[in-house]
């Protein structure tokens, strides 16, 4: 049996509880929690602009040293236009690259780092990074089309059974477009994909 695990929070080290929130806060990013068990423990959880995934940070929350979280991804659909908005609220964001090839990685590795956007601005390849007060390193990527595999939505199925019958339905629709069209839909698999995803997702399904 699958059970479903979906990342909740990741943990930030900090020396400064009101630094750090006021840095986030300022950035526009939502505060969600903010309380204090003792003058020993505080927790404060903050969460990025249409994330799934949000950040605590507190006292007596991490042992790690402040400052050494590092490579957390921001994924954007346009990276100069996330650089512009986290500059306007404080944040020294750096400039805009790509990787070009030595070493590889070099959204990890800034001896790698060529300035500007992948030349043909493709997808997942142009980065920007910022810093935190306390130096937990921020990874902006551009991705403008996922790859296969990875959809938006809510696209699990429980089971074999589950999907079989999802593949059943999308069936007698499509089946129903081709009457509508009047003419054999050769790309039936794309059809078939975005009717299901819609379907789990509760949206508008196509016809």
């Amino acid at each position: 049996m699958s059970v479903d695990m979906k990342l909740e929070v990741t943990v930030l080290p900090v020396a400064d509880v009101d630094r750090a929130k006021e840095f986030y806060v300022g950035l526009g990013w939502r505060l969600d929690a903010d309380f204090a068990i003792s003058d020993e423990y505080r927790i404060v959880q903050i969460t990025p602009p249409g994330s799934g995934c949000s950040i605590q940070f507190g006292s007596g929350v991490s042992s790690a040293a402040p400052g050494s979280a590092q490579g957390n991804y921001l994924v954007v659909d346009d990276i100069d236009a996330a650089c512009s908005a986290l500059a306007a609220k404080g944040a020294d964001v750096g400039p805009v690259f790509h990787e070009g090839g030595s070493p590889p990685l070099a959204r990890f590795h800034p001896e790698g780092r060529v300035d500007g956007p992948a030349a043909d601005r493709r997808t997942y390849g142009s980065f920007a990074t910022f810093s935190d007060p306390d130096g937990n390193g921020w990874l902006l990527q551009e991705i403008t089309t996922r790859l296969p595999g990875r959809v938006e939505g809510d696209t699990t199925y429980t089971s074999a059974g589950d999907l079989a019958e999802a593949m059943r339905r999308a069936s007698v629709a499509h089946g129903e477009h081709e009457k509508r069209t009047g003419e054999a839909d050769e790309n039936w698999p794309a059809w078939y994909a975005e009717y299901m995803v819609a379907e789990r997702a509760g949206t508008e399904l196509p016809t």
